[in-house]
């Protein structure tokens, strides 16, 4: 099966909103590939280091909020 990345790279962007803290931080348990991509777009700051979270950059943070209202949130709400 051919995966279309674009879709993962934005779930897992979506997904990273949920884990959200101080400000812009995120948990990056994800696929790395997703991340490295990801980083490149310019949405994350390089997820290459030890510690266990991200920065999501402003654009990255402002694109999260949207895919996860877009994929998961409930209609009408």
């Amino acid at each position: 099966m051919d995966i279309d990345e674009e879709k993962i790279d934005q779930a897992v962007l979506a997904l990273l909103y949920l884990t959200l803290h101080d400000g812009g931080r995120a948990w990056k348990g994800h696929d790395w590939d997703a991340m490295d991509r990801l980083h490149q777009k310019g949405m994350i700051e390089n997820p290459r280091s030890r510690t266990k979270s991200v920065w999501l950059t402003e654009d990255g943070l402002a694109e999260s909020e949207r895919l996860f209202n877009t994929l998961f949130g409930k209609p009408g709400t």
